[in-house]
């Protein structure tokens, strides 16, 4: 491969991890090519991007991005597969959602909204992440609840005190 190319993979490579935000570092070596298109029909389902690439670009990728991680540069060995995706949590939906047939992918790292998530053991944790859609929705129940609580108790208290009301006047 020539210089100019690495160079336009280093570029696209950077550009999907600015746009994206989301993104999990895997390693899907000694899969069956069955089992990869496997899962890149499930990736495609999901609106999920994986692409495969040397570690070497992806670090260069990382540094042109702006993140400059130790952490994942660690995981940087062997095959490594990206997955890119707009939802944090759902690559690693994805992933549980595969390993219960086999024991890949294997989670090597994920960088979720500026924070990395470092090893395997880290899947359950951002399989439970909301993603940021979630969490408006949850503050705006959150904020609702008690209007709605003021409302429903004055409109069943209004029309308990209209026919209070009401009756009184009829006694008159």
């Amino acid at each position: 491969m020539r210089k100019e190319e690495k160079q336009e993979i280093v570029q696209a490579l950077a550009e999907q991890i600015k746009s994206y935000g989301n993104f999990y570092i895997t390693d899907t070596a000694d899969l069956t090519v069955d089992k990869v298109n496997n899962i890149r029909r499930k990736c495609f389902d999901q609106g999920i991007i994986i692409q495969v690439a040397k570690n070497s670009l992806i670090e260069k990728a990382l540094l042109e991005a702006g993140i400059d991680s130790e952490e994942l540069r660690s995981v940087l060995k062997g095959a490594s597969t990206l997955m890119f995706s707009e939802t944090g949590n759902a690559p690693a939906k994805l992933i549980k959602e595969l390993r219960k047939t086999g024991e890949k992918p294997v989670l090597k790292a994920a960088y979720i909204q500026e924070t990395a998530f470092v090893g395997d053991d880290q899947l359950n944790a951002l399989v439970t992440l909301k993603s940021k859609d979630e969490l408006v929705a949850d503050i705006i129940a959150a904020l609702q609840s008690p209007a709605k609580n003021v409302i429903s108790a004055l409109q069943s208290g209004g029309n308990t005190i209209a026919g209070l009301v009401k009756a009184l006047e009829e006694r008159g």
